[in-house]
């Protein structure tokens, strides 16, 4: 086992942010040759179980994975919505994803978010069914930025007024609206593509620890550790790995949005950005471990 494990998040390093695809090839091969070589690789993502499977494992497997996951050693693991349902990743492809019930919202708060995007905001995003723990409005790939940003801040004004008059506690910026006990259980997240609405429990140090819980059952872990993403809630899986006593650097791919104060190493790459950061910085490791030639299951 080589002394290296890997945390991504999948839009931006993995995944281009305009495609929502995996765009560049030598990311799907370095992905499947790191795998064979032992590194446990998991992607901790908002995306849903669902999109990971189909946008992420199928090209993977399409290029080997099955055969890398075989190797003694291999792990991978997905962990979805932030940490509201996971799944392993196995020789078979992904497994079952399971969802944590205690973090989804109740089906009128579903309905109502679906139903107010279809009424005011359909030309310019949809409404992810395939979330089963948080709810998430995406941006049309056919809307320009600018465009999606404009109503994007006007769905959400529109989303915390019905989440709120139905009783549920919400946070959106500095707004907070307490539910019927006092509490405060879910917050609106906006990112550059989508807005997730999610129990304040999600995170992705909470994705960290259930990656880690995973990996640590099959074998033991590596000291050093790497995670990859494009926005500030990102720096959380290093903050846990940190927390955890291991050795960890943050890869920032999208280092524009201001890189955070850590105790650890933050790193860039360059000029790059999103999935060419992601891919440059696993071209590097794939060099660095010495499997340029050992291992290509392409």
């Amino acid at each position: 086992m080589h002394n290296l494990g890997l945390l991504f998040d999948v839009d931006g390093p993995i995944a281009s942010p305009i495609t929502r695809t995996i765009n560049i090839r030598s990311i799907v091969t370095d992905l499947v040759a790191m795998t064979a070589a032992g590194v446990p690789i998991a992607f901790i993502t908002g995306r849903s179980g669902d999109f990971i499977r189909n946008q992420v494992v199928t090209p993977l497997c399409d290029a080997g994975l099955g055969e890398a996951l075989e190797e003694h050693g291999a792990r991978m693991f997905g962990v979805f919505e932030k940490g509201g349902a996971w799944a392993p990743v196995t020789g078979d492809g992904m497994g079952e994803v399971t969802v944590d019930e205690s973090v989804a919202f109740g089906a009128d708060a579903v309905d109502g978010i679906r139903n107010l995007v279809r009424e005011k905001y359909a030309d310019t995003m949809f409404f992810d069914e395939t979330k089963r723990a948080m709810i998430s409005v995406e941006q049309r790939t056919d809307v320009d930025a600018q465009t999606y940003t404009e109503a994007q801040g006007r769905f959400q004004d529109d989303a915390y007024e019905l989440l709120t008059g139905l009783g549920i506690g919400l946070r959106y910026g500095e707004r907070t609206s307490p539910d019927a006990s006092g509490e405060v259980p879910f917050r609106i997240d906006p990112t550059i593509i989508s807005t997730d609405i999610e129990s304040v429990l999600l995170d992705k140090d909470r994705g960290a620890q259930r990656a880690f819980d995973y990996f640590a059952a099959r074998g033991p872990l590596p000291r050093r550790w790497r995670s990859v993403g494009d926005s500030r809630s990102d720096y959380k899986m290093a903050d846990f790995v940190h927390s955890a006593g291991y050795d960890v650097a943050h890869v920032d791919v999208r280092p524009a949005d201001g890189i955070l104060e850590r105790p650890y190493e933050v790193i860039t790459i360059g000029d790059a950005i999103h999935d060419t950061a992601g891919a440059e910085f696993l071209a590097h490791w794939r060099n660095e471990l010495g499997l340029d030639n050992e291992l290509d299951l392409d």
